[in-house]
């Protein structure tokens, strides 16, 4: 993060973050944003989506995006299923927490995302974002494709262990 300016004062800043104003003292941090992911499964299998945007564009992920303010993983989770699949999901097991990077507006932001299994329910008719997602397609577990953010492998790879994949 290259700030340069206190987003407190204004004063300039003495050096990068972490780092405090030497005006009135305000402690500036790079702290990595919140997300929320899920990992959609049959059991054996779960729901990719191609990337319809940068960054990564055209590259598999799983469905997902950041937390709002002040908003909980879960309750972000569940709505990041309805915005990208149009369709309400039903909220399995928290996988686990992951620290990773997002590239934004030429900055590299530490991001910590959060991945929780969950499935559709019977008769679920996806209808995908097109700003958002361009293809959707189911892959094996333990056979996933290479996936646009480091942090969601592991995240799939840990759903396949703990659903005996």
């Amino acid at each position: 993060m290259e700030a340069r300016f206190c987003p407190r004062c204004g004063a300039g800043l003495d050096d990068k973050p972490p780092t405090t104003c030497a005006a009135c003292g305000y402690a500036l941090f790079v702290n990595a944003r919140p997300t929320a992911s899920l990992i959609v499964h049959d059991g054996r299998r779960f729901l990719a989506l191609r990337r319809a945007m940068e960054p990564r564009a055209g590259l598999w992920e799983v469905p997902g995006g950041f937390c709002d303010g002040w908003e909980e993983p879960a309750v972000a989770a569940l709505r990041e299923g309805r915005e990208e699949l149009g369709v309400q999901v039903t909220l399995g097991d928290f996988v686990g927490m992951y620290v990773g990077s997002y590239d934004y507006q030429g900055e590299r932001l530490p991001v910590l995302d959060c991945f929780f299994l969950a499935t559709f329910d019977d008769g679920a008719q996806v209808t995908l974002d097109p700003r958002e997602s361009s293809a959707m397609a189911w892959f094996d577990l333990d056979q996933p494709p290479p996936l646009a953010f480091e942090t969601m492998d592991r995240a799939v790879a840990e759903a396949a262990r703990r659903l005996g994949r």
